[in-house]
C-alpha cells in the first residue's frame, strides 16, 4: 500500500502529467500502465527513472498517439463493432487492443494442432484459436501478456467465433478512363470459382508476373488470398458480371502488401490502378505507416500503378526482383496541443503494491 501515490509523487517532481491509469493485477504483484503527458525534452530515460524513484521495476516507455486518450471500455466496444462488421478486422483489432505486437494466422498443421478453445499464455505469446482454422498467434518483444490482456483478446476472438463469416456488403461502381463501368467490392471465399475462371483466361507470364512462380500453382494460393484473416481483397466485375480483376492487401506480420492481377485483356485500362487506390485507402484507414509491392523489374504496369498514388516512393532491387514501398501520408494528430509536450506510456511493476 502506498507504492502507487509514491510512483505519482516520482512523476510530479519531474511535471510529469497522468492522463489515464490501468492496473494489471498478477500472482507477484501488478502492472500499472499508465497514459502520461511529459514536458518537452523529457527522456524515456528520465521517466524510467522517475518511476524507478516511486518504487517500480521492470518499466517500457513508448509513444502515444491521440488513440489512446480514448478510455478502455469505449476503445474495446468500437473494437468490437468493427470486428462484428467485418472478420478481416480482427488481427488488427487485436493490434490495436494490445498495443505493438505482431499478429500471424497459422494454419492447422499435423505436428502443430491448433491450442485448446481457452487459448494459451505464455509470457510475450499468447495463442489462441482461429474460428476460421488454424491458430493466431500474438506476440510483443518486451513486457509478457497480463491475465486481463488475454482475457480481453480471447473474447474478442470469441466473438468473432459466434458471429462467424462475414464480409461487408457494400458495392462501388466506377467509370474508367476509357468510359466502361465496373463493380468494385470485397471478395471471399465465395469468390473462388470466378477467381479460377479468371486465372484460366491468363497468360502463363501474367499468372508467373503476379504469383512470382510456376504458372500451375496460381490456383493453390487462391483459398489463403480470399480468406479475412490474411487482408482483404477487391473484386473487379463488368457489367456483365465477369471478375476480370483482383486486388489484394496482405498483413504481413508488422508490414502490409500489395498485390494486383488483372486479365489480360482488361491490362492497360486503369482497372489495376483504381483497385490500388482503394487498396491504398484501406491500408490508411488500417493504421498502416507504409505498403510494399513485390514484383518484376519489367512488370512497368505495376511500376506505373505505384507511381500513381503520388506517395513516397522507395526502390529495391535484386535479381530482377524489385520492392516499391509507399509511405503513407502521416495524418493529422487530433491531440490536444501542450506547450510541445510528448506522450509516453509507462508500465511499472510494483510487487509491494
Amino acid at each position: 500500500p502506498g507504492t502507487l501515490a509514491a510512483l505519482c509523487q516520482a512523476l510530479a517532481h519531474q511535471r510529469v502529467d497522468i492522463l489515464t491509469l490501468q492496473t494489471h493485477p498478477l500472482a507477484d504483484g501488478t502492472v500499472d500502465e499508465l497514459l502520461v503527458r511529459a514536458p518537452a525534452g523529457l527522456l524515456p530515460a528520465e521517466l524510467t527513472r522517475a518511476a524507478a524513484a516511486g518504487g517500480g521495476s521492470g518499466t517500457w516507455v513508448e509513444r502515444a498517439d491521440a488513440h489512446d486518450l480514448v478510455d478502455t471500455p469505449t476503445r474495446v466496444l468500437a473494437l468490437a463493432t468493427r470486428t462484428a462488421l467485418d472478420a478481416a478486422e480482427l488481427p488488427l483489432a487485436l493490434r490495436q487492443l494490445l498495443g505493438r505486437c505482431t499478429i500471424r494466422s497459422l494454419p492447422e498443421r499435423g505436428s502443430e494442432p491448433a491450442p485448446p478453445a481457452e487459448g494459451v499464455l505464455e509470457e510475450t505469446v499468447m495463442r489462441l484459436r482461429d474460428p476460421s482454422g488454424g491458430t493466431i498467434a500474438v506476440e510483443r518483444p518486451y513486457l509478457p501478456f497480463t491475465p486481463a490482456e488475454f482475457a480481453r483478446a480471447h473474447a474478442l476472438v470469441g466473438l468473432d467465433a459466434r458471429l462467424g463469416p462475414r464480409v461487408p456488403r457494400r458495392r462501388d461502381v466506377l467509370t474508367l478512363p476509357e468510359g466502361n463501368a465496373i463493380t468494385v467490392r470485397r471478395a471471399g471465399p465465395e469468390d473462388l470459382g470466378a477467381a479460377r475462371e479468371m486465372h484460366a483466361r491468363c497468360a502463363p507470364e501474367t499468372l508467373a508476373m503476379r504469383y512470382h512462380g510456376p504458372a500451375g500453382d496460381a490456383d493453390r494460393y487462391l483459398p489463403h488470398l480470399l480468406g479475412p484473416r490474411h487482408g482483404r481483397t477487391l473484386a473487379a466485375y463488368t457489367a456483365s458480371g465477369r471478375l476480370v480483376a483482383l486486388g489484394h492487401l496482405l498483413w504481413d506480420g508488422d508490414e502490409t502488401e500489395v498485390a494486383l492481377l488483372v486479365e489480360d485483356a482488361w491490362q492497360r485500362r486503369g482497372v489495376g490502378a483504381l483497385l490500388l487506390a482503394r487498396l491504398v485507402a484501406l491500408a490508411g484507414d488500417a493504421g498502416c505507416e507504409s505498403v510494399y509491392a513485390v514484383t518484376r523489374a519489367a512488370n512497368t504496369g505495376m511500376v506505373a500503378a505505384m507511381r500513381g498514388l503520388e506517395l513516397p516512393l522507395d526502390y529495391q532491387i535484386e535479381e530482377g526482383t524489385l520492392v516499391i514501398t509507399a509511405r503513407l501520408t502521416a495524418r493529422p494528430s487530433t491531440l490536444p496541443a501542450a506547450e510541445g509536450a510528448s506522450v509516453a506510456v509507462v508500465r511499472q511493476d510494483s510487487p509491494d503494491r
